[in-house]
């Protein structure tokens, strides 16, 4: 099984390339969404604990979307700020995260929490301990560490990974001499596989801000190989999710479904708007009129 998604959806720009303009009152992303898409990986959990009756909302809205599944990035206290806890806070962080998308994983929407860390966290003792005591708390869903240091990607150091249980995601962007090898191997729950685009002057610019760093859009002949690293990753763990995350204008919808286009060899279903905003699209979808599909 290979799930295809996007990263976040609250985006100011994605009004007018996916989303309506101005937006109608009642507006549902996630269901809009999920006629289009696989998993939904929540992004606002990374920035603070959600709220709980968000993830009511979010799995309300699901229910209305067969087959819709949720990822969730690991709140960023405990990905960037871990060593500065003290072992009473980051407990009260891991509960508190954990209760916040009960009303998720209780109905088995959860597939995964994302623990995204940053270039800096080598595969140090210290390190590598923080993994472990991660890997033992996040139980409700399967933990699946982006690693973006060359260190954790030696013989060793996997399998220390895999006897935690956790799975490790693929990823493409920029390269760099320590950044992960673009082959490696490990025996994990399930494949994840994350686009963040390749825009390189800006990914390497401490000036650039967030939305200059992922505006990139993928060529056809750029995802066609990422469409056989899904499947490679399918095959491994017996499932993969695949998230686009070069979000800005709406980029990562329209590369999602390119890919979905080149996973199950037919046209897919898409926003009228988006095929519109990037006409290319026309050949591996199905454009869809939107009236009628923003009500709550």
């Amino acid at each position: 099984m290979i799930r295809v998604g996007v990263a976040g959806w609250s985006y100011a720009d994605w009004e007018g390339p996916v989303y309506p303009k101005p937006l109608p009152r009642g507006f549902d992303a996630v269901r809009f969404l999920g006629r289009y898409v696989d998993v939904l990986e929540i992004n606002s959990s990374f920035y603070a604990i959600p709220d709980a009756r968000n993830a009511e909302r979010w799995a309300a809205s699901a229910r209305e979307c067969p087959g819709l599944v949720f990822t969730a990035k690991v709140e960023r206290g405990l990905t960037h700020e871990w060593a500065a806890l003290g072992e009473r806070e980051r407990d009260a962080r891991v509960d508190a995260l954990r209760r916040s998308l009960d009303p998720l994983s209780s109905r088995g929407l959860l597939r995964a929490w994302l623990a995204q860390f940053a270039h800096s966290f080598h595969a140090g003792p210290r390190e590598r301990a923080w993994v472990g005591w991660l890997a033992e708390r996040m139980r409700d869903a399967t933990l699946v560490l982006e690693l973006r240091h060359r260190s954790w990607f030696v013989p060793a150091v996997l399998a220390e990974l895999e006897a935690h249980g956790v799975g490790v995601a693929t990823i493409d962007l920029p390269a760099a001499n320590d950044h992960p090898p673009q082959a490696w191997s490990m025996r994990a729950p399930l494949g994840y596989l994350r686009l963040h685009g390749r825009n390189r002057d800006a990914w390497f610019d401490r000036g650039a801000h967030r939305d200059q760093k992922y505006d990139y859009l993928y060529a056809p002949a750029e995802l066609a190989p990422l469409a056989r690293t899904a499947e490679r990753l399918a095959a491994a763990h017996g499932e993969a999710i695949v998230v686009a995350n070069n979000h800005y204008t709406g980029k990562a919808v329209a590369n999602a479904l390119e890919l979905l286009f080149a996973l199950r060899g037919q046209p897919v279903p898409a926003p009228r708007a988006l095929v519109d905003a990037y006409p290319h699209l026309a050949s591996a979808t199905r454009p869809e009129g939107q009236v009628g599909l923003f009500d709550a």
